[in-house]
């Protein structure tokens, strides 16, 4: 099953490296503000399926951009597939991107392909059996203090994104670690983690086809997977942090309190410190204005 997935990711990096050489000429379409489709994608898409249901014309297909058109709708195996994830950095030229296919076996991840055709580097992974880049095993990095770490995100870009929200939790990363990076496809993402390229990798608002490979890379390869709050049944919650089991279980001590998961006293008091925050950076106003109608600061400068 694996080789198949292997055979059917490379059909798709030919598609997308042959587009790739004149990117001005692809058509793009928007499904929503800032999420664009391009015709890749869906050529990409169904080369993938074509070869998967050749193979095994019983399993069933969830992909990004067919849904679950194609394949059973009751098998035990079911491919979840992402045909181009980082399609703005495609379609802008910007080499980072990948095709994911992942295999679920009664709801648990048991292969993964993630392949970037600009490197043609090939992630896999078999559950129980580690992971590896290019037929060479990979782990997890060693590291353990978090000033140390280099730790990658995604950035909120949707309407009804909390975008303060997400700033603040930036923040309080961004002052811990050694870098923060923001490359732009979350299944890269993870495969980098899992490689040890970056030491933890979060982001809110993903879809299943998106983190579904990389996480079986990622706990492949040594390390953790789950929610803001640390978490393992993560896949549809839409927000992911991995690491290596040190830095992943620091991270959530600095992250949790940001999760739609977390007790509400601690959203209370992230509320709280928004609104002083918002509050400290008001303007000044005039005496008048901040006097209490009927003080004595009032009555002066009324007079």
């Amino acid at each position: 099953m694996l080789n198949v997935a292997i055979k059917a990711a490379r059909a798709a990096g030919a598609i997308i490296n042959r587009a790739a050489l004149d990117v001005e000429a692809v058509r793009v379409s928007q499904k929503q503000l800032n999420d664009f489709v391009t015709e890749v994608d869906v050529a990409s898409e169904r080369a993938i399926i074509e070869t998967l249901l050749t193979a095994y014309p019983q399993h069933g297909i969830l992909a990004e951009e067919s849904g679950n058109e194609y394949g059973s709708k009751t098998s035990e195996f079911v491919w979840i597939i992402d045909p181009l994830d980082g399609t703005t950095n495609f379609i802008h030229g910007f080499p980072v991107y990948c095709v994911s296919i992942a295999l679920a076996v009664r709801g648990k991840i048991e292969q993964a392909v993630v392949y970037d055709p600009t490197r043609n580097d090939l992630f896999t992974a078999t559950k129980g059996r580690g992971a590896f880049l290019n037929e060479r095993r990979i782990r997890v990095s060693k590291r353990t203090r978090m000033p140390e770490c280099l730790i990658s995100t995604g950035f909120p870009f949707r309407p009804g994104d909390n975008f303060q929200n997400y700033l603040s939790l930036m923040g309080d990363v961004m002052q811990r670690c050694a870098g923060l990076r923001r490359p732009g496809a979350a299944a890269l993402d993870l495969a980098y983690v899992a490689a040890g390229y970056t030491d933890a990798f979060f982001e809110t608002g993903l879809s299943i086809w998106d983190v579904a490979a990389g996480s079986l890379l990622v706990t492949e390869a040594g390390g953790l997977v789950g929610n803001f709050t640390g978490e393992a049944d993560f896949l549809e919650q839409r927000e992911c942090l991995a690491g290596n089991p040190r830095i992943y279980g620091q991270m959530v001590s600095i992250i949790s309190k940001y999760s739609k998961f977390a007790p509400a006293g601690e959203k209370a008091a992230l509320r709280q410190a928004g609104i002083d925050a918002d509050n400290a950076d008001a303007p000044v106003e005039d005496a008048d204005a901040q006097a209490p109608e009927g003080s004595a600061e009032g009555q002066d400068s009324k007079d």
